[in-house]
């Protein structure tokens, strides 16, 4: 499953079956409520969140969702994570089990509070 080159969110979130769009959406508002000064784009054919510089990225698989913490979170949430498939950088979310938005916004926060240290 691959959404075609999308020039926006909206279009990219579009570009899949209805089921799949309600988790990509759910995924953008918890975002969207964490860090509403973000903007949104389109980078490597992903949804992005920009704060400063790439926040994170995410997209949708035939059988998961990546999520791309930039650079990664892998290890101050190792405990968090244990359940789910990452690799550097990336961090994948099953179809199969519900989706943590909990977790990806304290991901979000934690990137959030990292930029504006100047960390990268």
């Amino acid at each position: 499953m691959a959404a075609a080159k999308s020039s926006n969110i909206d279009e990219y979130i579009a570009g899949f079956p209805s089921d799949i769009q309600k988790i990509l959406q759910d995924i953008r508002t918890a975002i969207q409520n964490t860090v509403p000064e973000a903007t949104e784009a389109i980078k490597y054919n992903m949804p992005t969140f920009i704060f400063r510089s790439n926040l994170v990225h995410f997209a949708a698989f035939n059988n998961h969702i990546g999520f791309y913490p930039a650079p990664t979170a892998n290890d101050v949430f190792e405990r968090d994570l244990s359940a789910y498939k990452t690799g550097k950088g990336s961090i994948q979310f099953p179809y199969s089990q519900p989706i943590p938005l909990d977790l990806i916004a304290e991901i979000v926060a934690w990137r959030v509070k990292r930029v504006e240290a100047g960390m990268k």
